[in-house]
């Protein structure tokens, strides 16, 4: 055999035997919970874990089988997805209308800025009993609560992309008459889509947490109420397997997030050392 074909032949062996970069990281992502799950397991049966408060991971996995097949699991996620979604386009849609707004026109900012500035550091969920005083019990409260969650952070993260578009850009399309819809639409949208995602995925984080902490109080349904009564009635295994569900959703959202950035963002790579 040739010098060139033995060293072809040695390359496409190296590349078998020597798994990718991106294989070795998605090994990992699976692996750390699965460590981290057994590490638990172990805990509960040498002792080390306090059962009573921290249920071993089989015990959770059997109570989470016994709500889906009573179907008690779907129903109260179903309940929980609907005002997310709700709550979710309530907020983020005008986070992203005002966002580029306040980027754009400066008379916007100096209306809009101070207002959001002032209303950001107050805690969302503490303005729950006003929003319930406002909307009711029902889900009109939920949605509002969310709602609230989210625009801001949308608004803040869409503001910083159009701040940070470079001037030039802005500068070509004044130069070639650029309407001020086209303005929205053609430079800043665009420009402003990572920061935008970055935003979106931030506030699905925290409509999660509102919807829970909402759920706890004001519900009777939901993932949030499912915990929040599991824990009144020492169900704990039933709480654990509640906050699973979260959790799992929590990882849903960013990878479905995460494929629409892809889409919507195919010229942002992830930077690799």
């Amino acid at each position: 055999m040739s010098a060139p074909a033995r060293n072809a032949s040695a390359s496409v062996v190296s590349s078998w035997a020597r798994p990718s970069r991106r294989t070795v990281e998605r090994g990992l992502s699976i692996l750390s919970p699965l460590v981290l799950l057994a590490i638990w397991e172990a805990g509960a049966i040498v002792g080390v874990v306090d059962t009573r408060f921290f249920p071993a991971p089989s015990t959770i996995f059997a109570a989470l089988a016994t709500l889906l097949q009573a179907g008690e699991l779907q129903e109260h996620l179903l309940i929980s997805l609907e005002r997310i979604a709700v709550g979710f386009v309530l907020g983020a849609v005008p986070g992203i209308v005002l966002g580029l707004a306040i980027g754009l026109l400066p008379l916007v900012r100096a209306i809009v800025q101070p207002l959001v500035d002032a209303t950001f550091p107050i805690p969302k969920i503490a303005l729950l009993p006003m929003v319930i005083m406002l909307f009711g019990i029902g889900e009109g409260s939920k949605y509002a609560i969310i709602a609230i969650a989210v625009v801001f952070l949308v608004l803040i993260n869409t503001e910083a992309g159009v701040r940070n578009i470079e001037r030039i850009y802005l500068d070509v399309g004044r130069n070639y008459g650029a309407s001020r819809l086209m303005f929205f639409t053609d430079i800043a949208l665009p420009g402003a889509l990572p920061m935008i995602m970055a935003g979106l995925k931030l506030g699905m984080g925290v409509a999660l947490i509102i919807i829970v902490s909402a759920e706890f109080v004001g519900a009777r349904n939901g993932i949030g109420y499912l915990i929040w009564n599991s824990w009144n009635t020492f169900q704990v295994d039933r709480m654990y397997a509640g906050l699973m569900v979260i959790a799992l959703l929590g990882f849903a959202s960013a990878l479905l997030l995460a494929a629409l950035e892809r889409v919507l963002v195919p010229w942002r790579s992830a930077v690799r050392i």
